[in-house]
């Protein structure tokens, strides 16, 4: 009966610590930055740290080659017009779900912008990940492709359901 009390009184929502991911010095690439160890944690599969590096360093050198200009700040510029500035999410009143516009924080914002980015470049017809991650790259940072329509996408939802917004979540 003691241990129940103390389940029930337990809260739902756990306050997590943020954990923040620094760019690592050791990096054989040359590009340390925090933008750049994120990316390369989200092509990460299956715990190849060593791969996904050496795609993002030929991802970098293409974008180098073919643009004549610092790949780092071309990524930047990208990731800056995919980072949405509100999203929507789901919340359930009464007996009906409604889609809330939420405002986004600036890391959740990268994050999303990141991800976005990558299931982008995945979902392009040419072969290869280097070629299709360098093309919605240099996409996103004329202002078009996959994943700026994502975040287009995104917007005109909250939009759409601001009536819902004293819901907030």
């Amino acid at each position: 009966m003691e241990c129940q009390e103390s389940i029930l009184k337990m809260s739902r929502k756990n306050n997590f610590k943020k954990r923040y991911v620094f760019p690592e010095k050791t990096s054989s690439s040359g590009f340390n930055d925090y933008l750049v160890n994120m990316l390369v944690h989200r092509i990460l599969k299956k715990g190849k740290k060593a791969l996904a590096r050496r795609i993002f360093t030929k991802v970098m050198i293409q974008l180098q080659e073919s643009t004549k200009e610092d790949p780092i700040e071309i990524l930047r510029v990208a990731v800056k017009n995919i980072t949405p500035k509100v999203e929507v999410k789901s919340k359930r009143v009464g007996g009906s779900t409604y889609q809330v516009p939420k405002e986004v924080s600036l890391e959740r914002g990268t994050t999303l912008a990141l991800r976005w980015l990558l299931n982008a470049a995945k979902a392009r017809p040419e072969r290869g990940i280097i070629v299709k991650l360098t093309s919605e790259i240099l996409d996103a940072s004329q202002g078009n492709g996959g994943a700026v329509r994502k975040k287009q996408e995104i917007k005109r939802m909250a939009d759409a359901n601001k009536a819902f917004s004293h819901f907030r979540v």
